[in-house]
């Protein structure tokens, strides 16, 4: 086998201030504070949801790509927007 085995990642809840992924063992809060691009998506966009490496997740039908370092820490990656 070549590569590496990658979890995939699974959305598990959604509510009006977020939503909660399952990757691995690990299930992690997407708020949407801190990821404001979801909170108009539809169900079916969130829940489309690829993991090409351990540390990279996309969102095709919303060309949203988050690395998983991001989700767990949205802290240390602030959004700026220059307007």
């Amino acid at each position: 086998m070549h590569g590496y085995s990658i979890s995939a990642a699974e959305v598990t809840n959604i509510s009006p201030h977020g939503f909660w992924m399952l990757l691995g063992d690990e299930e992690l809060l997407l708020s949407f504070e801190h990821f404001p691009w979801f909170q108009q998506a539809t169900v079916a966009q969130i829940t489309h949801v690829e993991r090409p490496t351990p540390d990279h997740l996309y969102w095709p039908s919303l060309d949203i790509d988050l690395s998983v370092s991001a989700v767990r820490r949205p802290q240390d990656f602030p959004l700026v927007s220059r307007t």
